[in-house]
């Protein structure tokens, strides 16, 4: 082989293309002389596979991240052979592929390029581990901005760093900290106003250069398995998440409690405790929807089991919790004590479910129940066989959610945090050492969780929560960002994290609020507080060595802080939970950057922290000490504070008072936004109306409220409604056209509408043509109603 100046020494890569071969059926096979094959796999009219192999030689066909319920529709297509490119073309853009060095091109139909190879594909062998070092690079256009790729704890925009996929317990990671605990190689591209994502699905350790070693170029490698990646192609950064969201799949609707504040501390123990501060929250009148019970009320740390002096009586208190509309979540770790004296240990023995070495004995490690060994969680039936052991906690005990902790796996006492490489696992049929499976391992484990949990709930929706995680978690698990820190920096990196997260797939996520190590502040905790209630999940935890961290911590005036923010996140339910509805329907994000508002505004595409939550709510943290308020890019458009109604033009900077008891919340002109009243936990009011508040503007906007029971799974089976509201205005006044799709016995039966920043006063209000009169401001009107006109 002749080696190019292009590559090292070391570098292998395709040479000139041999054949082309089509198989009719959208898959298209190219093969070099040298024995190398492309693939490219027409998923979609915007969804293409790219796969290269040495000798054609591929791994097996099978990932945990693509959703089983993905459907390939085979686009229009043809191709055409030139005598340097052989060229695919698409409905909305066209492939081309190199005959010199198989290197591949997306353009569109303006002959720009929007994804683009360098040196393209080349690998490296790699002799003491076996098999390829795999590696692509791409050009960095000019301009090109980043996004995605899960938790990073690092600025939105991710041109110019270099970042690592290696799930890692980091307790107290700093910001920048890379990497920390997920894995989710998928990063999206925005230039000349176009976005493209890009999902390398290869669960080895992955690396990611975003033009950081070269300013030209973008690359990507793991260090072993298949070059196998995704162009999604947009030119919507919004469209381009939702077409993630068809590959990886959708999350289930949650519970709405679950979308309720939640408090946690490591740990609430003995029983008498967890009571307490349930009633407290009650007693102070702090909304409040969960209790989280840590790794203490186990026996020794031993999963699925309870200290019975500690908790003498679970399924009592689990009752009296219910009684007081609170929710039970407990906490379950991987690691399971070796101890011949406990069941879960001797079936798992019996049954060989444990992990083994490469040379066959256990993988054993320290962990919180001292030795300990770990289920295969990527073996089927270990997967079943932990579903089942959920019953007691879920059938008979109440348990109405399951927290899994640790497991990247982590380990104590060790240098790697973590298994060793040669631990062998099953891999679902496709047998494969611990570098392969690590950065699955956690979602595996959260996959057979949610499947016990389903399994033993009936017809109750539960939660999942999951710290570790790879692309598809979103199927089964909610997240959280793990071992934060009470700093003003992780206030900053809470903002940016949830939404690289929620870009990423993984909508159902939230940081811990307080931070988890170290004591805040009752500033402190406050403005970690006023992020939070924006993140779907919102809970406050905290590790009990550092202080207590309860909202009544910090002293009676922050108490009335936290309550004041608390409140508002329940007004807000029905609007993050009609957000919840479009992300598990669509894939549409929960938290968005500016980005997604605006792919040209160079305020927008280097915005960090700055958050448009559902569709029309932007939010910003406070991130600085002794402050009372902060300034804010908003994007193009006009833009309401709801706090005092001032309006704000877009494309412009405006500074925003935010007080420790009104969190920073901008709402778009035109939106229509759905609000409950205050209530101390979900369900604890009946009433049958719900306000609506319409924003003007002149331009039409539409705007969404989602209803269903919040909490069994008949909407699974059509017992929904989805409320669609268009809304414009002329010189003779405004318009709301209402339509409903679904048929949801229980919808609410009245729709009260209040107006912000019309004009001209309203003289004349007609619903479906009929005259009525506003009370106290307030239009009532039945909620069956098609149009309401109000005219000045």
């Amino acid at each position: 082989m002749v080696y190019q100046s292009e590559y090292t020494q070391h570098e292998r890569f395709p040479d000139l293309l041999a054949t082309t071969h089509d198989d009719g059926n959208g898959v298209i096979v190219i093969a070099s002389e040298n024995r190398v094959t492309l693939q490219i796999h027409l998923l979609t009219a915007t969804i293409v596979r790219v796969r290269y192999a040495e000798y054609g030689i591929f791994d097996s066909d099978f990932s945990y991240a693509i959703d089983p319920a993905f459907e390939r529709k085979l686009p229009e297509y043809y191709i055409k052979e030139t005598e340097d490119d052989v060229l695919i073309h698409l409905p909305e853009f066209y492939i081309q592929v190199a005959r010199q060095h198989l290197k591949v091109a997306m353009w569109n139909y303006d002959d720009q390029p929007i994804l683009q190879d360098e040196k393209g594909y080349h690998w490296e062998e790699s002799y003491e581990l076996g098999g390829n070092i795999v590696q692509m690079t791409k050009v960095h256009q000019p301009g090109e901005a980043y996004y995605g790729l899960g938790d990073k704890p690092t600025h939105m925009n991710l041109r110019g760093k270099r970042l690592v996929n290696w799930g890692t317990d980091e307790y107290g990671y700093p910001v920048h900290k890379d990497p920390i605990y997920k894995s989710i190689p998928f990063y999206y591209g925005l230039h000349s106003g176009m976005g493209y994502g890009l999902f390398f699905d290869n669960s080895y350790k992955t690396h990611f250069d975003f033009a950081s070693e070269r300013q030209n170029v973008t690359s990507f490698w793991a260090m072993g398995g298949d070059m196998n990646y995704y162009y999604i192609h947009g030119p919507s950064l919004l469209d381009v998440s939702e077409r993630y969201a068809l590959l990886t799949g959708k999350p289930e609707m949650p519970p709405m409690w679950s979308l309720g504040y939640q408090q946690s501390k490591w740990s609430y123990q003995p029983q008498s405790q967890v009571l307490d501060i349930a009633s407290t929250m009650r007693e102070k009148k702090l909304p409040c929807d969960v209790i989280h019970i840590d790794i203490d009320y186990m026996d020794g740390f031993r999963c699925f089991t309870w200290d019975k002096e500690k908790f003498p009586d679970p399924k009592g208190m689990t009752a009296s919790l219910h009684a007081d509309g609170m929710k039970v979540v407990v906490i379950i770790d991987p690691g399971i004590k070796i101890d011949f004296d406990y069941e879960v240990f001797t079936a798992a023995l019996e049954k060989d479910y444990f992990c083994k070495r490469a040379d066959g004995g256990y993988i054993k490690g320290k962990v919180w129940p001292g030795d300990c060994y770990f289920p295969d969680f990527t073996r089927p039936e270990v997967r079943e066989w932990w579903a089942s052991l959920y019953k007691e906690l879920i059938q008979d005990i109440g348990i109405d959610g399951v927290w899994n902790d640790m497991n990247e796996p982590a380990l104590f006492e060790v240098d790697s945090k973590t298994f060793p490489d040669d631990v062998r696992h099953d891999y679902d049929g496709n047998p494969c050492s611990h570098r392969k499976a690590h950065n699955v391992y956690g979602m595996q484990m959260a996959r057979a969780t949610h499947e016990g949990q389903k399994q033993w709930a009936g017809n109750k929706r539960t939660l999942t929560i999951t710290r570790s995680c790879y692309s598809g978690v979103q199927r089964y698990s909610a997240g959280w960002t793990g071992d934060n820190i009470a700093s003003w920096d992780h206030v900053w990196a809470a903002a940016v994290q949830c939404t690289r997260l929620s870009i990423s797939g993984m909508s159902f996520i939230g940081a811990d609020v307080g931070g988890f190590i170290q004591q805040p502040t009752g500033e402190l905790y406050i403005r970690f507080l006023q992020i939070g209630m924006f993140h779907p999940f919102f809970r406050t935890h905290s590790s009990g060595d550092h202080g207590d961290q309860e909202p009544w911590s910090f002293g009676e005036q922050y108490t009335d802080y936290a309550r004041s923010n608390i409140e508002m996140r329940y007004k807000l339910l029905p609007y993050l939970y009609t957000s919840f509805f479009q992300c598990a329907s669509k894939g549409t994000p929960f938290l968005k950057p500016l980005a997604w508002e605006s792919q040209t505004d160079s305020q927008c595409i280097h915005s960090n922290e700055v958050t448009i939550v559902g569709d029309h709510i932007l939010t910003a943290p406070v991130i600085s000490p002794d402050v009372k308020g902060r300034t804010v890019y908003l994007p193009p458009g006009g833009w309401y504070n709801y706090w005092n109604a001032d309006y704000h033009q877009g494309a412009d900077e405006a500074w925003i008072d935010v007080s420790l008891a009104q969190a920073m919340i901008m709402i778009r002109a035109g939106a229509v936004i759905p609000f409950f009243p205050v209530q101390q936990y979900v369900g604890e009011l009946d009433f049958d109306y719900i306000d609506l508040i319409c924003y003007y503007a002149e331009e039409e906007t539409e705007s969404m409220w989602y209803e269903d029971d919040g909490s069994t799974l008949l909407h699974a089976e059509g017992e929904r409604v989805v409320h669609r509201f268009i809304t414009s205005a002329d010189e003779q006044g405004y318009w709301i056209q209402h339509t409903q799709d679904g048929d949801f016995p229980q919808r609410k039966s009245e729709l009260r509408i209040s107006l912000v920043g019309f004009p001209e006063e309203i003289s004349i209000c007609k619903v479906d043509g009929k005259e009525v009169s506003a009370r106290q401001g307030v239009l009532h009107v039945d909620s069956q109603c098609e149009e309401i006109r109000l005219l000045y």
